[in-house]
């Protein structure tokens, strides 16, 4: 080891002459295992968060000064390999989660690749990111399909003239998009970080607890988690759940497992400490592994009981995919509920809710083919009506002009609707897209993309179609190799009169139309065919789910299986 790193070493690794720092930890602890990442104490550190710049797009006035703060050289910040390199180091000790920041984590503009790369370390279960949501629309697709599995958005108001106040920029509207495209891509729950303030002064723990129970009287305690930093309470019969975060007033140090690397390759293992170590200028001289791994180990078991300070209170709010209805017959989002109630609105023009139950329908269950199917639909020809009860055109009156179907005496209900397209390509697209190689872009991350805002749009391109809230829009484009094709499937789901069928038929005709778009300079012979309905659920009509029949690929052989000779008594 190098001279310095080993006096550095051997200064860190002193222990205090306190009785207990003098006990060996097996006598502490006779269970704990020996690891570079378990302290003095028993902790075992398996969560890393790692900050990737020191930049921000924003200028909260908690955080920095309108002028922003003298930033570190970009020669002195971790490059992406040391990043990865300290990661890979971190996780063969026993790390398992792994969480970026910043700074403001999306402005590095090789966010993507860290996420991807981060993702293929072996013995990472989590990767997670706090940012301020301003790029999500941008950025948040791509990061999702490099493997990106938690997500947190920094939002301290849902009112735009104050966050604008807050943060010095403007952009509310950006973070909310970025909040409703993470929701409609899965991510739940999405949670909110939140920072409560008085002026300029944070809010106490147990005054924001009883202040809720004020208006929320069954506002309860949940269990946490053995590791959890936050004390968890919800609202009886409420999907979401708030998290206080008290580092100081109520710390919790004794199950601290969160280690911190600094933009500039620090190691802190305690956020309110002083004390660091510089990775970086260990690997800049060329350290090897067992010597990182010893100077990780050294900073580690020097770590403190717990912190001192001031103490601190931030709170997070858990948004979830599906919205209640409401007993006074609107339906809303109550992910937008609760965060704005609680903190920036009067708590008593909450409505009461009652709860809703969702029936959803799997059309790829193995246990379909024993449904029994009347023979009598399968032999009815295509062309022919009952003369007994003729169909009506719901959108056309008795004098046959058009007019926009009355459901003002339908009940609300949970719809879904789920619906299918697909788009030849041919060899050289498949290849190109394959290889997201496409001068436009990636192809299926935009078609989604697209495909949710023709969601969201219908009713303006479809005329006598209403005006939906909807509540999920998930569409997937996948790329089928074997078939040369782009297969786009789209769910849409919502609390409400009438039903989304439209909307997701609506959401695969946009998708595709963006597909073509995106590869008709390649060629113009794509096609676009078999859009349809796959089922739907909800309303008066009932239930309706399409038989799947395979058709043979005739561009294609068939799979078949050689005969085997038979050797043996017969």
């Amino acid at each position: 080891m190098y001279r310095p790193y080993f006096k550095l070493l051997m200064e860190v690794g002193k222990r205090q002459f306190s009785i207990e720092a003098s006990i060996p930890l097996k006598e502490i602890k006779p269970n704990v295992k020996e690891s570079p990442l378990i302290d003095l104490f028993g902790r075992n550190h398996t969560y890393l968060r790692i900050s990737l710049t020191e930049r921000c797009n924003l200028r909260c006035q908690y955080c920095m000064p309108a002028e922003g703060v003298k930033l570190t050289q970009k020669p002195q910040l971790l490059t992406t390999d040391e990043i990865l390199k300290i990661a890979d180091l971190f996780v063969k000790e026993g790390v398992n989660k792994i969480r970026l920041t910043g700074g403001e984590p999306t402005v590095r503009k090789d966010i993507v690749d860290i996420v991807s790369n981060l993702k293929q370390i072996v013995g990472v279960e989590v990767v997670a990111m706090t940012t301020n949501g301003l790029t999500l629309t941008r950025q948040l697709v791509a990061l999702q399909k490099a493997g990106l599995d938690i997500l947190n958005v920094s939002l301290d108001t849902l009112i735009p003239e104050r966050y604008e106040r807050i943060t010095r920029r403007k952009g509310w509207q950006r973070v909310m998009m970025g909040i409703d495209l993470a929701v409609q891509l899965g991510y739940d729950p999405v949670k909110v970080n939140c920072v409560v303030m008085r002026v300029d002064k944070l809010v106490p723990y147990n005054e924001l607890v009883n202040k809720i129970k004020v208006n929320w009287p069954d506002f309860v305690p949940l269990r946490n988690g053995p590791n959890d930093t936050s004390k968890a309470w919800k609202v009886t019969n409420y999907k979401g759940q708030i998290g206080f975060i008290t580092s100081m007033s109520e710390h919790f140090c004794g199950s601290c497992n969160r280690l911190r690397i600094t933009a500039d390759g620090n190691l802190k293992v305690c956020l309110f400490g002083n004390t660091e170590v510089s990775l970086r200028d260990a690997i800049r001289s060329n350290c090897s592994d067992d010597d990182l791994s010893a100077l990780i180990s050294a900073a580690v078991k020097r770590k403190k009981r717990q912190h001192a300070g001031e103490w601190v209170t931030t709170v997070d709010v858990y948004f979830y995919r599906h919205a209640e209805y409401f007993s006074n017959g609107k339906s809303t989002n109550d992910s937008y509920w609760g965060i704005e109630i609680i903190f920036f609105k009067d708590v008593s023009c909450l409505p009461s809710r009652k709860s809703t139950k969702s029936t959803f329908i799997n059309i790829n269950s193995t246990l379909l083919h024993l449904v029994p199917m009347n023979k009598l639909q399968n032999t009815i020809r295509a062309f022919s009506t009952d003369p007994a009860t003729p169909p009506e055109l719901s959108h056309v009156d008795q004098e046959g002009k058009v007019r926009m179907v009355d459901v003002s005496d339908k009940e609300v209900t949970v719809r879904i609707a789920r619906a299918v397209a697909k788009v030849k390509v041919g060899s050289e697209i498949t290849k190109l897209i394959h290889e997201n190689a496409m001068k436009k872009g990636e192809v299926l991350s935009i078609a989604e993309i697209a495909g949710i805002i023709g969601a969201k749009k219908t009713s303006e391109l479809i005329p006598l179609c209403h005006n939906i809230s909807l509540s999920s829009v998930k569409v997937t484009a996948e790329l089928n190799n074997k078939g040369k094709e782009v297969l786009i499937y789209a769910t849409v789901q919502c609390d409400g009169k009438t039903g989304v069928e439209m909307e997701a038929l609506t959401a695969v005709s946009v998708a595709a139309l963006t597909v073509y778009d995106m590869c008709k300079a390649v060629s113009r012979s794509i096609i676009i065919t078999d859009i349809h309905l796959l089922s739907k659920s909800g309303g008066r009509s009932g239930d309706f789910v399409k038989e799947e029949i395979k058709v043979r690929d005739y561009n294609r052989r068939p799979d078949y299986q050689p005969l085997q000779p038979f050797v043996g008594p017969m």
